[in-house]
């Protein structure tokens, strides 16, 4: 394989499809600006990952890929090509798997075409990389780092710690917005993040009634104010969450843009969650984290932080890797008790207010 271009003058970098995934190649995105500091960076991004990286100090420009706009379908792929072509984009590194992003490249006439050789894709990729055969038993921020190591590229600390940087004017919304509920003489007040979607299917999702019953006993010990975030999909077990909790509970779900979420997260003492794209955005901006797992991979995409609690009950069946139990016992979650959950997330808030941090 031929080295990459040393001082290419602009670099095209495809992005993963899903917030969780996105922020996973956060440390790839900063070791690709290290390699190259002075390449005009652009990222390809769908509109719902876009807001990740707005704020992003490695990324000079977002290009949306509108794939339920003018990129739809076939004619929208081409268009899509014209479209990156008009850019004359040096280089590209595709951290997205799929044949898609290498055709459409391919397609778009950039010279140099990086990336990992998986999906059948090696023919139209001028530098690619073999997947190792380990790869799946580490952690998934690896797998994007051991690419650009393959390409002969600096991957700095080996941890690869995770970062999410956070849009100015959304931080000022959610402040407003918590100002309303929080008054400044409760300034003090606990504020604890609950998820209970997942986008990838039920298999991933704690049972509503048990997260209705954590966030009651979390408000009544913590005197807390709980978050319920989600999107529209998720409003029905919210309405089950929330009416348990009196005043003390604030659903979002559906109501906030990804980058206002992200802000308010950002203001969570604690933070409860199913394997999903917000519990890594909470493990990103380092909030204290209960992650629940049951039908996925703990390792290759638990929460990569230091203060994150991982809770899961391991099976002979999991982690299935499914969309839902194949078995239809759902025990690798029923088993998830609300007084584990509990008991690690008050621990979690305690250390968090005595640290006031």
């Amino acid at each position: 394989m031929n080295s990459l271009p040393t001082q290419p003058d602009s670099i095209l970098i495809r992005s993963t499809n899903w917030i969780g995934d996105a922020i996973m190649t956060t440390p790839a995105v900063r070791s690709i600006r290290k390699n190259f500091p002075d390449a005009e960076i652009t990222l390809l991004a769908l509109p719902w990952v876009a807001d990740v990286f707005a704020s992003c100090p490695h990324i000079d420009h977002i290009f949306l890929y509108e794939k339920n706009g003018r990129h739809r379908g076939l004619m929208g792929k081409l268009r899509l090509a014209r479209d990156l072509r008009r850019k004359q984009f040096a280089m590209t590194i595709l951290l997205q798997n799929a044949f898609e992003a290498a055709l459409i490249t391919r397609l778009a006439g950039i010279p140099v075409r990086a990336g990992y050789t998986t999906d059948g894709r090696g023919l139209l990729l001028t530098h690619g990389v073999r997947k190792q055969p380990d790869i799946s038993t580490r952690h998934q921020v690896h797998y994007y780092q051991e690419m650009l190591a393959g390409l002969g590229l600096r991957t700095g600390d080996k941890k690869s710690p995770l970062e999410l940087f956070l849009d100015p004017g959304a931080v000022q919304e959610a402040e407003a917005l918590l100002k309303e509920r929080i008054g400044a003489e409760d300034k003090e007040k606990p504020i604890i993040g609950l998820n209970p979607g997942a986008a990838y299917g039920p298999a991933k999702r704690w049972p509503a009634v048990k997260y209705a019953e954590l966030a009651a006993r979390l408000a009544h010990e913590s005197n807390g104010l709980i978050l319920i975030f989600g999107t529209q999909a998720d409003q029905e077990a919210a309405a089950e969450i929330a009416a348990g909790c009196n005043e003390q509970v604030l659903d979002l779900t559906g109501k906030t843009s990804l980058a206002l979420a992200l802000a308010c997260i950002d203001r969570c003492h604690l933070f409860v969650s199913n394997d999903s794209g917000l519990m890594h955005v909470a493990a990103a901006l380092n909030r204290p984290l209960v992650a629940i797992f049951g039908s996925t991979d703990h390792v290759a995409t638990g929460p990569h932080s230091d203060t994150a609690t991982i809770i899961r009950h391991p099976l002979d069946c999991s982690p299935c890797m499914k969309t839902h139990c194949p078995k239809n016992h759902f025990q690798c979650m029923e088993q998830i008790t609300v007084d584990e959950v509990a008991e690690a997330g008050i621990k979690l808030l305690q250390k968090k207010i005595a640290n006031k941090d």
